[in-house]
């Protein structure tokens, strides 16, 4: 997954907890102009500007303060929306039964990309069912994961293939 370094993970995600959100993920793209460091944060009232600045002011505290990223770089917070991304093993179990999009490092039967829906997860491994094909899928090869929202899938859109 498109995971931040541990060392942001372990900085970020404690203080957004402690505000009292969810941190679905955080995402760093570095670049020596315009990095991105994206956090996306949930709640079961689902979320508003005010929290995103909520945690934005709590965030950018800290990072003046700690400093852990060289160069230049954007803070960006977000909900995690209707195809809300993936990045731990534990967001697959909460969804079995949805349909995720997920990108490949490496083709598995061929395939870089698989359009499926979350049949059961054991250990590292999520069994996705694509039609009448099922793909075991080690967390490790994904590159990416979203769910498909569920009017996309009674439209027909998103397809892996």
């Amino acid at each position: 997954m498109k995971q931040a370094p541990e060392h942001l993970v372990n900085l970020i995600e404690p203080i957004v907890e402690g505000l009292g959100y969810e941190c679905v993920g955080i995402e760093y793209n570095p670049h020596p102009k315009h990095g991105l460091l994206r956090i996306y944060i949930d709640s079961e009232n689902g979320i508003l500007l005010d929290d995103c600045t909520r945690v934005s002011h709590q965030i950018s505290g800290v990072l003046d303060v700690e400093d852990p990223i060289q160069g230049n770089y954007q803070l960006e917070i977000s909900s995690p929306g209707a195809d809300r991304p993936f990045f731990k093993i534990s967001q697959f179990e909460r969804y079995i039964g949805s349909t995720v999009l997920v990108n490949l490092f490496k083709p598995l039967a061929g395939r870089r990309k698989i359009t499926g829906r979350i049949e059961k997860v054991t250990d590292d491994i999520v069994t996705l069912q694509e039609g009448d094909q099922v793909f075991e899928v080690p967390f490790s090869a994904m590159s990416k994961a979203r769910l498909v929202p569920e009017y996309l899938i009674e439209k027909g859109g998103r397809s892996g293939k």
